[in-house]
């Protein structure tokens, strides 16, 4: 049986997660914010019992590279032997950038 992974977030996804907090706070509508905010991280418990239950990441092709689709949000973690990194929480409709390309 697989040992359980622990879940850890990751600079980017903390500042990911309280700009859209502030965003709706901006927005007159903090309560959204805060709930939508409990409902990405909510989404990310599954992995640490099944890590590859997110898609690869399309824009780089990388078993250890995955994203849960949860509109209209991207949450992108990375897999490690031990841990889950949760890394970036965008707009579902943004595409990451790969390094290097002139895109």
């Amino acid at each position: 049986m697989a040992r359980r992974k622990t879940i850890e977030f990751a600079e980017s996804a903390v500042v990911d997660l309280e700009d859209i907090r502030d965003w709706y706070a901006d927005q007159q509508a903090p309560a959204v914010g805060k709930r939508l905010v409990g409902e990405v991280v909510a989404q990310t418990e599954r992995l640490a019992e099944f890590p590859e239950s997110g898609r690869i990441v399309p824009e780089f092709g990388l078993a250890n590279l995955r994203e849960i689709i949860y509109p209209p949000f991207r949450i992108v973690y990375r897999v490690d032997v031990v841990r889950i990194w949760i890394i970036r929480v965008w707009r579902s409709e943004r595409l990451l950038k790969v390094p290097g390309s002139d895109d």
